[in-house]
């Protein structure tokens, strides 16, 4: 069974800033605890230090800190490839696509959202990249179009199966007689659940940022 995005996030949320547990999770969202084991099985959560013995507590804080330490590096991994991988026009699109538009709320995943078939091709095309971890599609839809016609026509888009397409239908007004397209192929979301590749990103906008400020100071001081 396909469920919403949303629901997939609420999930993950809960199990970041509530420290949530399977059950806990599968109890307040009616879902199967198999369901939600593989939405947040990437999402450890640490047991309150008053139940951890002190070894325990020790294994936590090298653990911790082991992560930490690749985030770090993969940040600065990606600050220092910036200029190799920027000599492709294309990648700086995608970098001030994915600041403009790219999904930001946690650490551990990169993914890009789009109605624009030539965006969305863009994204998937540097996400699959350098991604280490499997891409996913998520395709949010109307009720009055044809999903499977819509999956077809992304699949052939971006050279993967329909089946792998995920479906989530929009709610609508009940305004469908007069709307105008905007959105004809649906809004096609491609995505990684890849920490280090959500650090280099981090270091690779701040790398097109820096270069942002740099040319405006120019122009604004005449350096």
């Amino acid at each position: 069974m396909t469920h919403p995005d949303y629901i997939r996030e609420k999930a993950r949320q809960m199990r970041v800033e509530r420290k949530f547990t399977i059950d806990q999770i599968a109890e307040r969202l009616a879902l199967s605890r198999t369901t939600i084991y593989h939405w947040v099985k990437d999402l450890p959560i640490e047991r309150s230090a008053a139940r951890q013995s002190a070894g325990q507590r020790r294994r936590s804080a090298r653990s911790a800190k082991r992560c930490r330490e690749k985030r770090e590096g993969a940040y600065r991994r990606g600050r220092e490839e910036f200029a190799r991988l920027g000599r492709d026009p294309t990648f700086r699109d995608f970098i001030c696509m994915y600041i403009g538009e790219g999904y930001k709320r946690n650490r551990n995943r990169v993914s890009l959202a789009n109605s624009d078939p030539v965006v969305v091709s863009l994204a998937a095309r540097w996400i699959s990249a350098v991604a280490c971890n499997r891409l996913d599609y998520s395709l949010q839809y109307h009720a009055d179009q044809d999903p499977e016609w819509l999956r077809r026509f992304w699949g052939f888009r971006l050279g993967v199966s329909p089946e792998h397409i995920r479906l989530q239908r929009k709610s609508n007004s009940n305004q469908l007689a007069g709307r105008t397209w905007r959105s004809k192929y649906g809004v096609l979301s491609v995505g990684s659940n890849d920490t280090q590749l959500r650090a280099r990103l981090a270091g690779w906008i701040d790398e097109a940022k820096s270069d942002w400020v740099t040319g405006l100071d120019s122009r604004l001081f005449g350096a």
